[in-house]
C-alpha cells in the first residue's frame, strides 16, 4: 500500500484527490488547517486516511503532522493554496504575506521535510499543483499567479536536485476545473456557458480529471517523468490565437 500525505486534503480539490487515491489503495494523510473539517473529511474517507492538522506556512506544526502519520510518505502533494481577489495595487501588505505563505513557502516547507526522509529512503515523489494562471495571470487575482509560477520553477529546481537521490517532482497545472476555489464561480449557468464556450474542448474540467492526473504521474507508467508541468486545462492555455479576429 502507497501513502501520500495532500495538504489542503479537507475540502475542495484535495478531498477529491484523496478520495481517488483511497480508491486505488493509498493510505491518504489529509492535512489542513482547519481541525473540525480535517477531521470529517478523515472520517467520511475512511479507515485508509488519518487527520493531519497543520498551517503549512508553520514549520514545526507540519514537522508534527509528518511525524504523527509514522512513515516517510511515498507521494506529497502540495495542493493548498489561497487566492485574495483584486487589483494588485489595492490589496494590503498582509495580503501578500499569506498567499505567498501558504502558496509558495508552505509548498516549500512541506517539500523540505519530505524531502529529508525520501532521500534518506531513496525513493519518493512530489506533485505540486500549480495552475494556468502561472502560465497565463488573469487580472485580479493578486499574487496568486505569481506564486503558481514561482511553483512551477521550484518543480523544475527540485527535480534536479533531488532526482540523483531517488526522488522525481512534477507539478499539475489544472485550467477552467469545475470544483474546489472555482466551483461557486461556476454556479452562474451563464459564466459556466462562456468559459466553456472558450475552451477548445468547449467543456469545462471536473475534480476526476486532476485526480486521474495524479494518478498517472504516480503510477509506474510515469516513472520516467521528472521535473514537468502537466497541463490540464482542454486545451486553453495554447488557444490565444482562437480567440482573437481574422477579419
Amino acid at each position: 500500500m502507497r501513502r501520500a500525505i495532500i495538504t489542503g486534503g479537507a475540502s475542495g480539490l484535495g478531498a477529491d484527490m484523496a478520495a481517488a487515491l483511497i480508491d486505488q489503495n493509498y493510505f491518504v494523510g489529509i492535512m489542513d488547517i482547519d481541525r473540525q473539517k480535517t477531521a470529517d473529511r478523515a472520517a467520511r474517507l475512511g479507515a485508509n486516511s488519518m487527520p493531519l492538522v497543520a498551517s503549512v506556512s508553520d514549520p514545526q506544526a507540519v514537522e508534527a503532522a509528518f511525524e504523527r502519520f509514522g512513515e516517510v510518505p511515498d507521494l506529497l502533494i502540495n495542493n493548498a493554496g489561497i487566492v485574495r481577489f483584486g487589483p494588485l495595487h489595492e490589496q494590503s501588505i498582509d495580503a501578500f504575506r499569506q498567499v505567498i505563505d501558504t502558496n509558495l513557502l508552505g509548498a516549500t516547507i512541506c517539500s523540505k521535510i519530505a524531502a529529508e526522509g525520501m532521500v534518506a529512503r531513496g525513493s519518493g515523489h512530489i506533485i505540486n499543483i500549480s495552475s494556468v494562471n502561472g502560465i497565463h495571470p488573469a487580472p485580479g487575482v493578486g499574487l496568486y499567479a505569481a506564486t503558481k509560477a514561482a511553483l512551477s520553477s521550484l518543480t523544475q529546481l527540485m527535480s534536479i536536485e533531488l532526482g540523483p537521490l531517488g526522488v522525481r517532482v512534477n507539478a499539475i497545472a489544472p485550467g477552467f476545473i469545475d470544483a474546489g476555489m472555482s466551483s461557486e464561480f461556476f454556479k452562474d449557468a451563464r459564466v459556466r456557458k462562456k468559459r466553456s464556450a472558450g475552451v477548445p474542448l468547449r467543456s469545462l474540467g471536473e475534480a476526476a480529471d486532476i485526480a486521474n492526473a495524479v494518478l498517472f504521474l504516480d503510477s509506474e507508467k510515469a516513472r520516467y517523468i521528472s521535473g514537468q508541468e502537466l497541463v490540464v486545462d482542454g486545451g486553453v492555455t495554447n488557444s490565444v490565437f482562437a480567440h482573437l479576429p481574422r477579419d
